[in-house]
């Protein structure tokens, strides 16, 4: 079906104004369908003209217009045309749709732990025609009332505040103006967690079967959830407008939450089961801060069309570390971003998808789809810091304010957002908004030791971009120098730099650069690393061994030295786990040629059982350690002793996660049988254990399992996103290389052809895992670049292919500069 395109949605709205949506669902007949009644109330300014309603049904039963029955035949290719319009219009389409299984529209998941139900909506991107008919586009919106029919022992939940008004009968209280693909409706069995703060009504919920978990972590989450609420209103000056606030944690969500006013929903492994770090907590905190940061950026205030994500989501990313860091327990929440946010944001700068912050190219709704990315988020945020740097916190907070209410319940654009920046600011931003929001690519910064500070530019996105930051030295455990520097030219001589034995441009992670360490301060980091004592410029240092891995800048056999003589060492969890998996999921098993694997796997084992012994029982870093170790030793031993629960690390007696992680790895060594593996499942039998049993029957070497694997991710029509992607996730994880060759073949005929059964969402997520990693030839180069070139692929595909073929080439390049 046609995506709508930015040209068709500017006509659209041009011509009409949405007045109200009333919906009517019909959740009562049974687990393939439900019944659909939209009554749209609509405005035209130019009577007797043509438009067009959204509509992807099973059947339709009636289409209204203005009290005339139209033929339902004339829905095409997802459009229903609406001709002879009035000034003032009404149209009712009462429509059949059907439960979709992954995790787009209104998806159906059943807990195999107690064979109860639950039904979502994720309307996000384009998927609310699937469920209504509507004007499907984020600058159509108007206030929404629903009414929902259930089952009488399911609890509704959505944007407006639920009232059960008989049984198995809701009624949602009308909203404020919504953008279609905010609207949600959330029916199930749940179970709740209530409290009130600020005269706002606050609400947690969950399966049934999470009950233990939801009211263990409750309390954390709704002390978050109040802490972010007061940041935001001192922050920006405008109270939160929608009303009561439920959290919802949701089976198989494609996402890691999702901003729906009044309503967000979460993917439910946030309520962690078994054993969780402070890293753990401080993201699903993050993601808490992050979606009601929406609440003012994105829903308060919607972008006009989605080459403006990024007043969403950058914003957001933005706002959300700066509530974490100023008003939770997670004051050094920006050394997570560092780590993890920022190093996903690199990697994107690296992929041939690169894009600028704004105004990326969205010619139509699906293409927006692919702009959600470490750039969009990441990198936003960073600019958004250099912002705050070039104009002072104090403009940008008035400016926030100033957009904020001159905008609100309606749509802005980049445009609006600098207009309002620059009355505070008192100057013209356009020159910073070129270089940073309107221009891809990303500077690499580097400091010689004779005091000159160099920064190069991109010569496929040139721009001059000022950069704001600062240089560290460090020598022995002590910090020996600290200077703030303003980088606008292609070089800056500093006045003094004082002998040290680690140079640090950005130490302070001020900036968005990367970073490209002089040759004495990479060597000395085995020796060095560890003694820093400034966990943000310890972050920074991990991150350019690891870009400069990617980039073939650093010899991986050089970064793994550092590893295994810092990594045992490292005091912050975050860098521990983040740094872990980036060398044991990726740097080991595609940067080494194939012969130094082994002896790299043992030696990643060894650094982590040096960290596991060195660690405090119980402590977040002797969790880490475990994980790192129960992922990467080979000893056979452990692993059955660990499975069988004897001789378990303190705190992870009866943690099922840490248990099928050991599992997960006997499997990957072929020491796990169906008899193991059924074994473990019969303990747990969650949708997490399923899933879990999924991805370690996957994961097992031999030519069977793996054939196996590749028909259920390829043929069976039945499997959910989650489960497409645990078996994605457990394939690629092992095998001899002649083993897995041949699925590169088949990777690039067989994941094309999902398209067929599975939304764009789902599809692209699963292109990215089943993609063949791990086959690291030019013959698999070829293969992708010559399946990407043809006319079969969604742009989504295509985009995850390409971003995943540029990680294989950076390992093919790295393996050709390092090589002997």
């Amino acid at each position: 079906m046609p995506s709508l395109t930015r040209d068709e949605a500017r006509q659209r709205a041009q011509l009409i104004t949405v007045d109200r949506m009333e919906v009517d669902l019909d959740l009562d007949r049974g687990a393939e369908q439900f019944g659909s009644t939209a009554r749209i109330r609509f405005s035209c300014n130019a009577p007797g003209e043509t438009t067009f309603l959204d509509l992807r049904p099973v059947s339709v039963e009636s289409v209204v217009l203005n009290g005339a029955p139209l033929d339902v035949g004339s829905v095409h290719g997802g459009r229903v045309a609406l001709r002879d319009l009035r000034a003032e219009n009404t149209v009712e389409v009462t429509a059949t749709m059907t439960y979709s299984r992954d995790g787009q529209g209104l998806h159906r998941s059943t807990d195999p732990a107690d064979g109860e139900d639950y039904v979502y909506g994720h309307l996000f991107l384009d998927a609310a025609p699937t469920v209504f008919a509507c004007f499907d586009q984020p600058d159509l919106k108007a206030p929404y009332a629903v009414s929902v029919r259930a089952p009488q022992e399911w609890v509704v939940l959505g944007n407006g505040r639920a009232t059960r008004t008989g049984p198995g009968e809701w009624e949602l209280s009308e909203t404020l103006p919504l953008a279609t693909y905010f609207v949600t409706v959330c029916a199930g069995p749940w179970v709740s967690v209530h409290d009130e703060h600020d005269g706002i009504p606050l609400g947690i919920h969950a399966r049934r079967s999470l009950r233990a978990d939801l009211e263990r972590h409750a309390p954390q989450m709704l002390e978050v959830t109040k802490q972010s609420f007061d940041h935001f209103h001192r922050t920006f000056d405008v109270r939160y407008a929608f009303g009561d606030y439920d959290q919802v944690f949701v089976p198989e969500f494609n996402a890691g939450a999702m901003e729906n006013p009044g309503c967000v929903t979460f993917r439910d492994p946030m309520l962690f089961r078994g054993a969780a770090t402070r890293e753990q907590v401080l993201q699903r905190s993050n993601t808490i801060a992050h979606e009601m940061a929406h609440m003012w950026f994105g829903d308060l205030v919607t972008m006009r069309w989605w080459d403006d994500l990024w007043l969403n989501e950058s914003f957001a990313e933005f706002m959300a570390y700066t509530a974490t860091s100023a008003a939770t327990e997670f004051t050094d929440s920006w050394v997570e971003f560092g780590i993890a946010r920022k190093q996903w944001g690199y990697a994107a700068e690296r992929a041939p998808s690169t894009h600028p912050v704004a105004g990326s190219p969205a010619p139509d709704a699906q293409s927006a789809l692919e702009n959600f990315d470490g750039i969009s988020y990441a990198k936003g945020a960073s600019v958004l810091r250099q912002l705050i740097a070039h104009i002072g916190e104090e403009a940008f907070n008035t400016g926030v304010t100033a957009y904020l209410r001159s905008h609100e319940h309606g749509n802005g654009e980049l445009s609006e957002f600098l207009e309002a920046m620059e009355a505070t600011h008192g100057a013209s931003l356009a020159d910073w908004s070129r270089a940073w929001l309107e221009t891809a690519g990303v500077d690499v910064i580097a400091l010689d030791r004779d005091g000159t500070l160099t920064r190069t530019v991109p010569e496929a996105h040139p721009a001059d971009r000022t950069h704001a930051l600062d240089v560290a030295g460090f020598t022995g455990g002590a910090e020996t120098f600290r200077t703030p520097v303003t980088l606008d030219a292609p070089q800056v001589r500093l006045d003094a730099v004082p002998d040290s034995a680690v140079l640090l441009p950005n130490a302070g992670d001020l900036t968005w650069a990367v970073v490209d360490l002089d040759a004495a301060s990479l060597a000395a980091l085995p020796a060095e690393l560890s003694r820093i004592p400034d966990t943000t410029a310890r972050s920074v240092l991990w991150g350019a061994v690891l870009t400069g891995v990617f980039r073939a800048s650093v010899d991986p056999k050089v970064a793994l030295d550092v590893f295994t003589a810092a990594w045992p060492l490292e005091s912050h969890d975050a860098l521990m786990s983040r740094v872990a998996t980036a060398f044991n999921d990726r740097i080991l098993p595609t940067f080494l040629a194939e012969d130094d694997v082994e002896a790299a796997e043992e030696r990643l084992a060894g650094a982590a059982l040096m960290a596991f012994q060195g660690a405090t029982p119980g402590s977040d870093r002797a969790l880490v350690a475990a994980r790192v170790l129960a992922a990467a030793t080979t000893d056979e031993d452990r692993l059955s002793a660990w499975v069988d629960g004897r001789s378990l690390p303190e705190g992870l007696e009866g943690d099922s996660d840490f248990r099928w992680l050991v599992v997960q790895t006997m499997a990957r060594l072929g020491l796990a049988d169906d008899t193991l593996i059924a074994g473990v499942e019969a303990d747990d039998t969650t949708l997490s254990g399923h899933l879990a049993g999924l991805t370690a029957r996957a994961a097992r070497p031999e030519a069977s399992d793996k054939e196996w694997a590749w028909a259920e991710i390829t043929e069976n029509r039945e499997r959910s996103n989650y489960e497409l992607n645990a078996l994605a996730t457990g394939f690629w994880s092992s095998g001899s290389i002649e083993t897995l060759r041949p699925y590169a073949a088949r990777y690039v005929t067989d994941i094309p052809r999902l398209a067929q059964w599975l939304g764009a969402d789902a599809h692209d997520r699963v292109a990215s895992l089943a993609f063949p990693s791990r086959v690291v030839e030019p013959g698999t180069v070829e293969l992708v670049r010559t399946a990407m070139a043809g006319p079969r692929l969604t742009a989504g595909v295509r985009r995850a292919m390409g971003d995943e073929l540029s990680k294989l080439e950076e390992a093919l390049t790295s393996r050709s500069r390092w090589a002997g």
